[in-house]
């Protein structure tokens, strides 16, 4: 796109999915910034409730907020990876986005604690981020259907789908349900949103830049990255300001906190996933990619509350054994690790024996942390158990596994260039 000195308004037709040089825009960087308070709220909320000895609702409450902003943050992602033209309606639109993180945001604290007491759901404020965030993201879709003809049905499937469902969010807010009636009620509107996009696209392909996507999927991956170092601050803070100090325990638990934020950096970032993305632009590749995100952000965010549901052991704030504690970090790296491999296979349509080994070594580093912790042994040499999880597949991948990428990738090529024979 060539540089402008005004942002006057644009017609949205389109960007061209082969652009070179795509990369995320200021803008987009602005917005992802609201995400850090959203994620660090729904964190901190997950990590107390974790703390309590209240899993079921610190569960229920962290995976209600965590869909929520990042579900409306994919789908902004998407729009703007194919239509971005920067015009002030644009840049409103996304202020108003933002508007809706932030006003989420301070929704998920009251969430909490109605489901914790169990009683009537108080999701209000969280409802009203979320549907201010959507309208949004309708008026941009009505842009799309008067810009761009060619793309104007997926745009009015674009705007049914998830409009359909706002006024839905908003009778739910409305109405004083209870918690069993409010959790109905969020699984049968979710799945109607998460069919928006599949409906949409069986119309027309909108053209959404694979590079470009899979950068943003990756920033989005560190700003919940930072939840860990959150996490391992917290915790080593609790240390430090005990009676004991600075100790070895302490050193340990800022290398292992670190340590486990930089190996899943590591594990994440060694595929290619722009790459693999721009080969399979098909609906199975494409819908897995995009909805498995959202598992791995949450269990991402996760893994740094955990850190700080530690952090609560060590200040003898936790109410929770310290089998849990070392839960709380090992089940949502669990979770990663998993969706990093399944996404893999997926996309590149491959079955890897090797992946069964680490696979194994993996779980079994996952299994022996909360053991030991059952054992005795103390929370912060049980994390450094878990450390060994993600760098099983760090170390895998950079002696043997990129060698079997590069062989995943010849085989999809060869298959792709033999469809395309038979094609012709």
């Amino acid at each position: 796109m060539p540089p402008r000195i005004a942002h006057a308004r644009t017609p949205l037709t389109g960007r061209d999915p082969t652009e070179e040089h795509r990369a995320s825009t200021p803008l987009e960087l602005l917005y992802d910034l609201t995400l850090v308070v959203a994620f660090g709220f729904a964190a901190d909320e997950l990590a107390h409730y974790v703390a309590e000895g209240h899993s079921g609702a610190a569960i229920v409450g962290f995976v209600l907020s965590v869909f929520g902003v990042s579900w409306a943050w994919l789908n902004y992602s998407w729009l703007a990876s194919a239509y971005d033209n920067d015009d002030w309606q644009f840049r409103l639109a996304t202020m108003t986005q933002m508007v809706g993180v932030v006003v989420l945001a301070l929704g998920i604290e009251p969430a909490f604690t109605s489901i914790d007491e169990g009683d009537t759901f108080n999701g209000d404020v969280l409802i009203a981020g979320y549907v201010v965030m959507r309208v949004a993201m309708l008026f941009l879709w009505w842009r799309v259907s008067r810009d761009d003809p060619e793309r104007r049905p997926a745009a009015h499937r674009y705007m049914l789908t998830p409009g359909t469902a706002q006024v839905l969010w908003v009778v739910f807010a409305v109405l004083d349900l209870s918690l069993t009636a409010a959790l109905v009620g969020f699984v049968l509107i979710v799945l109607l949103e998460l069919s928006g996009p599949a409906i949409a696209e069986r119309a027309a392909q909108t053209p959404w830049h694979p590079h470009h996507i899979t950068e943003r999927y990756g920033l989005l991956f560190l700003i919940t990255l930072g939840e860990g170092i959150i996490g391992t601050v917290a915790a080593i803070n609790a240390l430090v300001h005990s009676d004991h100090g600075w100790t070895a325990n302490a050193a340990l638990l800022a290398f292992t906190g670190v340590g486990l934020t930089f190996a899943c950096w590591w594990a994440y970032f060694a595929i290619p996933w722009g790459e693999m993305l721009e080969r399979r632009r098909d609906g199975l590749a494409t819908f897995t990619y995009g909805y498995g995100h959202l598992v791995m952000f949450g269990a991402i965010a996760a893994i740094g509350a955990g850190l700080h549901v530690a952090a609560y052991a060590l200040e003898d704030e936790a109410h929770v054994g310290d089998v849990t504690v070392v839960a709380s970090v090992a089940i949502p790296l669990a979770v990663f690790l998993g969706m990093v491999y399944g996404l893999y296979s997926i996309q590149l349509r491959t079955r890897d024996p090797f992946h069964l080994l680490l696979l194994g070594l993996t779980a079994a580093t996952l299994v022996a942390a909360p053991l030991l912790a059952a054992a005795g042994l103390a929370t912060e040499w049980c994390l450094l158990v878990l450390l060994l999880a993600p760098v099983i597949t760090v170390v895998g991948y950079e002696t043997v596994g990129h060698r079997h990428t590069n062989e995943a990738f010849a085989r999809l090529d060869a298959r792709e260039g033999e469809a395309q024979q038979d094609g012709a």
